[in-house]
């Protein structure tokens, strides 16, 4: 019995989902180790696949049944910077799982089947005089009928019923057989809903994604920031770097001060823009740079600081147009419909504008310099 139980450990551990997991664990342990940086947390991983943590540790672990979807691979050999040699091996092991997976289902239905098919129904006890199965036992908790009722309504359900018109019950394989069917059912339905979801979607072009809008046709508005005394976050801090970076000297701690405000007005007068203060639908697109590999640091930190605050799991705001920046950015880029460039446009800069969560503090290596948001000029 030992040896029969080992053997088909070793044949599970052969097939294509423990082969998956262990590829995929090795990629999230492999993290980070040749650029230099950091491997992110399984919590961290999780929120950018939008997925919780035990869901994906389970992907992570060979000894579970749980497959890792193509979608989630795809993903996560981008976040995790894989070796691309790797990403065709991953995705013939997930269809291979998948399949084998569906093979093993519908196999376990079919033996319930004929395991059932060979179960004679089961006596109910002595004749009585409703029939030859007699009456139900009131004593016994598995008989869904419970006592039955001599002065109530007959159980002889007729030629339409699940009686015969001699009262004998249905045989349990049959009860069997109609749930087996209907698991089959459900397995097939899932099966061809994967299938849909995993079908790769309209081609992406040179200009942005499948479907995607460029800034004058998405349904997001810029934002408007004016001057006042509350702390404005992230958006605040976004501006005063765009501004730094067209040379201006403004602090960027997210207060909207007489400072930013002149230096907001300086630049509406050169770009021939109304000079009112307020940055809108028409300050920001001359305001925002194209930001990439070379870009510099201002315009970095501003990208940096929106990526950060959009839910998923942090970006580093450094200045550097980093390895893991570009994972975050074409992370954000893919899942709010834009070509996964790596390089940040107007349309990318408004996404990340329009998306910014409510924080409830500054961040953590800029609060020792803010002031408090009642704090006057």
């Amino acid at each position: 019995m030992e040896h029969v139980r080992g053997g088909q450990d070793q044949e599970q551990e052969r097939s294509a989902g423990p082969q998956l997991a262990r590829l995929l664990r090795r990629w999230w342990e492999e993290a980070g180790s040749a650029t230099g940086g950091t491997r992110p947390t399984q919590q961290a991983l999780a929120a950018r696949l939008g997925i919780d943590q035990t869901t994906l540790s389970r992907y992570l672990n060979p000894k579970h049944l749980s497959t890792a979807p193509p979608r989630v691979v795809e993903i996560l050999h981008t976040q995790l910077g894989a070796p691309a040699t790797e990403l065709e091996q991953a995705r013939t092991l997930c269809r291979t799982a998948l399949r084998e997976n569906g093979r093993k289902q519908g196999s376990d239905s079919t033996a319930d089947q004929a395991a059932d098919r060979a179960d004679p129904a089961d006596p109910s006890g002595p004749s009585g005089p409703s029939g030859p199965s007699g009456p139900s036992d009131p004593s016994d908790p598995s008989d869904p009928s419970g006592p039955s009722d001599p002065s109530g309504p007959s159980d002889d359900l007729g030629t339409d019923g699940l009686n015969d018109t001699s009262g004998r019950q249905p045989s349990r394989w049959l009860r069997r057989a109609l749930v087996a069917a209907a698991i089959m059912l459900a397995f097939t339905a899932g099966a061809f809903v994967n299938e849909r979801l995993s079908a790769p979607g309209p081609k992406a072009t040179d200009t942005g994604a499948a479907g995607a809008l460029s800034a004058s046709e998405a349904p997001y508005e810029w934002p408007l920031l004016r001057m006042g005394e509350e702390d404005q976050f992230s958006r605040a801090r976004a501006l005063q770097n765009l501004l730094n970076a067209h040379g201006y000297k403004v602090l960027a701690d997210g207060f909207f001060r007489q400072d930013t405000r002149d230096a907001v007005m300086d630049f509406q007068q050169r770009h021939d823009l109304a000079v009112d203060g307020k940055v809108g639908p028409q300050t920001w697109p001359e305001l925002v740079k194209v930001v990439e590999h070379g870009s510099g640091a201002f315009e970095v930190r501003a990208v940096q600081e929106l990526l950060n605050n959009v839910g998923q799991g942090g970006t580093a705001v450094s200045g550097k147009f980093t390895a893991a920046t570009v994972q975050d950015l074409k992370f954000f880029q893919r899942t709010h419909g834009l070509a996964a460039t790596g390089r940040v446009n107007a349309d990318t800069w408004l996404a990340l504008l329009v998306k910014q969560l409510p924080p409830v503090k500054a961040p953590a290596y800029q609060r020792g310099t803010s002031p408090l948001p009642s704090a006057h000029v």
